[in-house]
C-alpha cells in the first residue's frame, strides 16, 4: 500500500512536471501574428481631384455713370428686386453740359460707336452659340438613339448630355452680354443727348436716370449717399443671384489633368445631398499663394456650372462655400486593393498576402490610386487575401491570424 502511494506520488509529480515543460516550450515558441484579413475583389473605382470652391452670380453686370454730375442718394438695397429698364438704379444731376467742349463730344460719340462694334461682335457670339446648341442637341438625340440599340455606351451619351447643358448655359449667358451690351448703348446715346443740350437747368427734367440693364436683384452697394462723379464711376452691383457659377482655385498640377465637361460634385455645402456641376474653363494663367503651412502653391482658376434644378441649391447665394469634386479617371470591374496594404520594397510596390497561416511578400503593379483604394495591374488575383496595416513583426514567412471583431 505505502509502495503503491509513492508511486502515484512520483507519477503525479511527473506529470506536473511534464505539464509545466510544455507550458514553457509552448512559451517560447513564435506566436502567430494577429493582423486584419482584407480580401482583393473587383468593382467600380473613381479618382477625383478634391478642393474648396466658392459661388458667385454668374452674370454680374457693375452699374456705372456715363457722365459727371451729382449723384442723388441711392434708395435701393441689397437684396432688392430690379427689372430690366424699368427700375430706376440712379439719378444723378448732370454737371454744367459740355456742349461746346470738342473733346468730351468726340469721346461721347466714340464710346457709342465702340459700343455699337461690341453688340455688333456680342451678336455674332449669340448666331455661334445657337449654332453650336442646335448640333449638341442633335448629336444628344442621336446618342439616345444609339444607346437604345447598344450601339453607343452611358459614358457617350452622358457626355452628349453635358455638351448639350453646357451649350444651353453658353447661349444663356451670350443672350446676357447681348442685353448688357445694348444697355449700354443706350445709356452712351442718352449721355450724349444730356452733355449737348442747349437749355439746361437744375430742374427735376434735367436730371439723368440709370436703370437696370438686367433682370435681378442688387448685389453690392458702392455709392449709396449723394456724390459728386466723374464719368465711369461705379455706383451698383447687380444680377441674378439664383444664376450661379462655382470657382475654385486648383493647383496647376491637378489641373492639368482636367478637361472642360469633366462630371463634377458640390459637396458639404450645407444641402441634404450632392450637386452635380460641370468644369466649364480651365483659366489659362496660374497665380501664386501662400498656403495655411506658409508653402508657396502654383494654383489655377477653374469655372465649374452647376447642373440641375435651380429649387435644388436655392439656398445658396453669392459667395458661399463648397467643396468640389471633379472626376479625372473611373472605371468599372477593376481589380482594386486598399492603399493600407501597399508599402514599398525597394523600387517596388509590394503587400503581404495569406497562405496556409503564413505571410507571403508579393511585389505587385499598381495603376491609378484615389488614397483608399488602387488599381491592381498584376501581381495579384481575385479572392487574394492580403493583410491590412502590416506592422513591422510582419516579415514574410511569419505566421499570421485574423483578428476578431
Amino acid at each position: 500500500m505505502r509502495k503503491r502511494r509513492q508511486w502515484l506520488k512520483r507519477l503525479l509529480g511527473t506529470a506536473i512536471f511534464a505539464a509545466v515543460a510544455i507550458a514553457v516550450v509552448m512559451a517560447m515558441l513564435p506566436q502567430p501574428v494577429t493582423v486584419e484579413f482584407v480580401p482583393i475583389k473587383r468593382g467600380r473605382m473613381e479618382v477625383a481631384i478634391r478642393d474648396d470652391g466658392q459661388t458667385r452670380v454668374r452674370e454680374r453686370y457693375v452699374v456705372s455713370t456715363p457722365i459727371a454730375g451729382q449723384l442723388q442718394r441711392v434708395n435701393l438695397k441689397v437684396g432688392d428686386e430690379v427689372r430690366q429698364g424699368e427700375t430706376v438704379i440712379a439719378r444723378i444731376l448732370p454737371a454744367v453740359p459740355n456742349f461746346l467742349n470738342p473733346r468730351e463730344q468726340a469721346r461721347a460719340e466714340a464710346a457709342i460707336k465702340a459700343a455699337e462694334r461690341r453688340l455688333s461682335r456680342v451678336q455674332t457670339d449669340v448666331r455661334a452659340a445657337i449654332d453650336a446648341l442646335e448640333q449638341a442637341r442633335i448629336d444628344y438625340e442621336r446618342y439616345k438613339h444609339l444607346r437604345k440599340s447598344d450601339a453607343a455606351t452611358d459614358a457617350q451619351l452622358e457626355q452628349a448630355h453635358l455638351t448639350f447643358l453646357k451649350q444651353t448655359e453658353l447661349v444663356n449667358s451670350a443672350r446676357f452680354q447681348e442685353d448688357v451690351v445694348k444697355f449700354e448703348l443706350e445709356q452712351e446715346k442718352a449721355a450724349l443727348i444730356h452733355m449737348t443740350r442747349e437749355n439746361f437747368d437744375a430742374n427735376t427734367d434735367s436730371i439723368f436716370e440709370i436703370r437696370s440693364p438686367v433682370n435681378g436683384r442688387v448685389l453690392k452697394l458702392v455709392q449709396e449717399s449723394a456724390a459728386v462723379l466723374t464719368p465711369g464711376m461705379p455706383i451698383i452691383d447687380v444680377g441674378n443671384p439664383f444664376e450661379l457659377e462655382v470657382v475654385a482655385d486648383i493647383l496647376s498640377t491637378d489641373a492639368v489633368k482636367m478637361r472642360p465637361g469633366q462630371s463634377t460634385r458640390f459637396v458639404h455645402w450645407g444641402g441634404p445631398q450632392n450637386l452635380p456641376g460641370v468644369v466649364r474653363l480651365i483659366e489659362p494663367s496660374g497665380f501664386t499663394k501662400i498656403s495655411a503651412l506658409g508653402v508657396e502653391e502654383q494654383r489655377v482658376n477653374v469655372i465649374f456650372d452647376l447642373l440641375g434644378s435651380p429649387s435644388e441649391y436655392s439656398v445658396l447665394g453669392d459667395g458661399y462655400r463648397v467643396e468640389v469634386e471633379v472626376v479625372v479617371w473611373e472605371g468599372e470591374n477593376e481589380l482594386l486593393i486598399p492603399t493600407s496594404a501597399l508599402f514599398r520594397s525597394g523600387k517596388d510596390w509590394a503587400a503581404f498576402t495569406v497562405s496556409n497561416g503564413k505571410a507571403v511578400l508579393r511585389r505587385i503593379q499598381i495603376g491609378q490610386d484615389n488614397g483608399v483604394t488602387a488599381q491592381v495591374l498584376g501581381g495579384l488575383e481575385e479572392g487574394d487575401i492580403v493583410i491590412s496595416h502590416p506592422g513591422d513583426n510582419v516579415q514574410d514567412g511569419v505566421a499570421v491570424r485574423p483578428a476578431t471583431s
